[in-house]
């Protein structure tokens, strides 16, 4: 472990803040044992063990990747945005010359992206899969600002897919408006046993917090701030949610929030929820159980009324289509961030 302060940009820990929401009281109450239960208790049972299984063979087959530790900055502020930028792209080039050494050559050019003289970084890890947090826009001029939390299978190589998102998003906004990439944590992969479990999302949310907290330091009080959450970054911002300081938070493609309800998210912000009517997390099972000591699932749908989320239109999207160019939900996501909530289009 790096004992050196952490960058501003990823934060610290937050001690004080509260767990994440729980769908229920799982001690208390004790589930009947239907067969829609146990049929379902038997597939997430054979998803964590195919998981378990495949999982470490495939990590074990790549080797840990070099790279610096990341920059030591002061605290984020409008003041301190340029020598931000210009450490951590400095860390990006060097983490490509390190990656290139040492035979890797897809990390190397990811890595290599990220040092291009336009990119502007408020956070640069080349270790393990990495972390970044990417600027769009000019954050402190900026009075509409959308925060990105990704899913699963988010890393340095993969970056790009969730940079075109980013990408989509500010093009719309206008001059006004600034997008953040949050690659903040080590999202799970798809196949693993993490990405069945809120272990990573817990770990992350502190950490989400802190950079909000920053974020909001940089906008000013009067900035509208919104956070956009994907797939698994939904239970990420569920569990980061008790007390934010945002406006609206938005979850999309959601396997669930680990939250019963809205309310139960315990924010003041609004709570938008979609899903596009190609993507698959539909036949995810929305639902949560204890297993081997931990918690399985993320419980309710946030689409769905019992919810109470304010649900918009997705239109076709799939999973990873969210913010298609010329898209129905790319444009609502759109009314979200620039605070115009009575032109978005309700599902």
């Amino acid at each position: 472990m790096d004992h050196r302060t952490k960058p501003a940009a990823e934060g610290g820990a937050d001690t004080s803040a509260a767990p994440c929401p729980r769908s229920g009281d799982r001690t208390a109450r004790r589930p009947r044992r239907t067969g829609f239960a146990r049929r379902l208790r038997r597939t997430l049972l054979a998803a964590v063990v195919t998981a378990a299984v495949v999982v470490p063979v495939s990590a074990a087959a790549r080797p840990e990747i070099p790279a610096p530790a990341p920059a030591v900055l002061p605290p984020l502020s409008a003041s301190t945005l340029d020598r931000a930028y210009e450490a951590n792209r400095a860390d990006a080039a060097e983490a490509a010359r390190m990656a290139a050494d040492h035979g890797d050559r897809t990390r190397a050019a990811a890595d290599r992206a990220m040092a291009a003289p336009s990119r502007r970084l408020l956070l640069f890890d080349g270790r393990g899969t990495g972390r970044a947090v990417e600027v769009f826009g000019d954050l402190a001029r900026a009075d509409r600002v959308a925060v990105l939390v990704p899913g699963s299978d988010t890393t340095l190589e993969t970056y790009g897919r969730f940079r075109a998102g980013a990408l989509a998003l500010h093009d719309r906004l206008g001059p006004r408006g600034a997008v953040l990439t949050w690659l903040g944590y080590e999202t799970p992969g798809t196949v693993s046993t993490t990405v069945l479990t809120p272990d990573r999302a817990e770990d992350a949310a502190p950490r989400l917090r802190a950079f909000l907290r920053e974020v909001r330091a940089v906008v000013g009080r009067s900035a509208h701030l919104s956070l956009l959450c994907h797939s698994y970054g939904t239970v990420v911002c569920g569990c980061a949610a008790p007390g934010l300081d945002v406006s609206d938070i938005a979850v999309f493609g959601s396997p669930g929030t680990g939250a019963s309800s809205a309310s139960a998210l315990g924010t003041s912000a609004r709570i938008w929820a979609a899903r596009g009517s190609a993507d698959w997390v539909a036949h995810v099972p929305h639902t949560s159980l204890g297993l081997f000591g931990t918690t399985v699932g993320f419980g309710t749908d946030p689409v769905s009324p019992s919810f109470g989320a304010r649900v918009f239109r997705a239109g076709a999207a799939g999973h990873s289509d969210y913010f298609a160019p010329g898209s129905e939900s790319l444009a609502n996501l759109t009314r979200i961030v620039l605070g115009d909530t009575s032109e978005v289009t309700r599902a």
